[in-house]
């Protein structure tokens, strides 16, 4: 029986081994595995819903094993730390608890067909103090670290009697990312004062928002962009674009024109790379983000039995530029592996994966949703804002829950959802 293992349980990887598991694993046709560090999934675009209290990870998270169980494939936790071309082996590392005690030892798998759909990580281009005073948001557990930062904050200033400043939260990196995030903890104010937090208001935020780049959202159109930087700034966001930081510090950002951003926490959201263990490992090729090349089947250049989606994947489009690393272009990716890995499978001509730009949306909280649609069509982009563009941008969210769990099942996720709405606070408080 083949055994095809994927590595990576985000957007792109866990669609793609629920499918296979539901086709080849259930019908014992192939050994379907996936691998990945953490033990639940979250779609990577709500991170900052989690970082602000507007989503609860435990409520909205899903258990890999659980989900392994239902659609015929096996979980293995773990992190890839070793790829064997020769023998068809990955390694990976032991795992210990909190106190230092082994849990699992280090272990060896074999496969016939591997998928690395391991993802991005933010990319601090060797900042200087970054890593000791900023928080990344790549993972679930980094999005609730900042949440509980960020109520201890809160916390702390309601407590003061002299309260002589202002809460300073600043975020760099404008992207999708950075410009929900802000407009989450405005969002997030405004419930916490109806929670007891009586002396908070919007008033009492000084949020900063950093961009390198000339303009917000890079990955949109322009007029796109002015529209969502003038609702932050209705808000009270203080947005500098065309500022660069050079420094972190504990006081704060320093910028290269010499300024300190005050800063009670500090967020880097500016740019991203594969993760840095991937740079050179089982000889495949690599670009100076650490993402591997790919051809256009999505075999890596080196291998014929080794795929790569999603953000960790350098794909090249048809006019040269790079695929973008998107949550649709995940989604396209494991579609295209999929086919192409059952074709595989029957000796049968694989087909080349075309990346198919339907757009890009922003959700402003509740505030607004600006962004564009339909990207691909020679006349170009469709402008939406507004409740149209708030419906469209959740059922991006809900086309990703069709894939893993069916209609049925999202149909009565949604109903629950609808439900907690009413019997639980609408800010994760704790």
């Amino acid at each position: 029986m083949k055994k095809i293992v994927v590595v990576g349980g985000g957007a792109g990887g866990l669609e793609l081994v629920t499918r296979l598991g539901r086709k080849l694993g259930k019908k014992g046709k192939a050994q379907v595995t996936l691998v990945d560090k953490n033990r639940t999934h979250l779609w990577k675009p709500l991170l900052h819903e989690v970082a602000a209290g507007a989503m609860d990870p435990g409520v909205e998270g899903l258990s890999y094993r659980s989900h392994a169980h239902n659609h015929g494939f096996q979980f293995q936790l773990g992190t890839l730390t070793q790829l064997n071309r020769e023998h068809k082996t990955i390694e990976l590392a032991p795992i210990y608890d909190e106190k230092g005690k082994l849990l699992l030892s280090e272990r060896t798998l074999s496969y016939d067909i591997l998928v690395l759909a391991i993802g991005s990580v933010s990319n601090d281009f060797q900042t200087k103090g970054v890593r000791d005073h900023c928080i990344y948001l790549d993972s679930p557990q980094q999005a609730e670290y900042f949440h509980e930062e960020l109520m201890d904050v809160f916390l702390r200033y309601t407590n003061d009697t002299h309260q002589s400043d202002k809460v300073n939260i600043a975020i760099v990196g404008a992207g999708a990312t950075g410009v929900e995030l802000s407009a989450e903890l405005y969002n997030a104010v405004d419930y916490l004062k109806s929670y007891g937090f009586k002396s908070l208001g919007a008033d009492n935020l000084r949020l900063t928002l950093i961009e390198a780049g000339p303009r917000l959202l890079p990955a949109l159109p322009e007029r796109i962009a002015r529209m969502a930087q003038t609702e932050l700034e209705q808000l009270g966001v203080d947005v500098r674009t065309n500022t660069r930081v050079v420094q972190a510090t504990e006081a704060g950002l320093v910028t290269e024109a010499g300024e300190t951003v005050p800063a009670d926490l500090q967020v880097w959201a500016a740019g991203i790379k594969a993760p840095d263990f991937l740079k050179g490992i089982g000889g495949l090729e690599n670009n100076r983000l650490n993402q591997l090349a790919v051809r256009g089947t999505l075999q890596t250049t080196r291998s014929d039995d080794i795929y790569v989606i999603g953000d960790c994947a350098f794909c090249l489009q048809a006019n040269g530029k790079p695929v973008p690393p998107r949550a649709q272009s995940a989604h396209q990716m494991a579609s295209r592996a999929y086919s192409n890995i059952q074709a595989q499978l029957r000796n049968k001509p694989l087909k080349p994966y075309v990346y198919k730009d339907h757009g890009s949306l922003v959700s402003l909280s509740k505030y607004s949703t600006v962004g564009s649609l339909m990207g691909n069509l020679t006349r170009g982009s469709m402008t939406v804002e507004g409740r149209l563009a708030r419906v469209i941008y959740v059922s991006l969210y809900r086309m990703h829950q069709i894939a893993l769990h069916g209609y049925v099942r999202t149909g009565l996720m949604m109903l629950v959802g609808r439900m907690n709405r009413f019997l639980r606070p609408k800010l994760k408080l704790h």
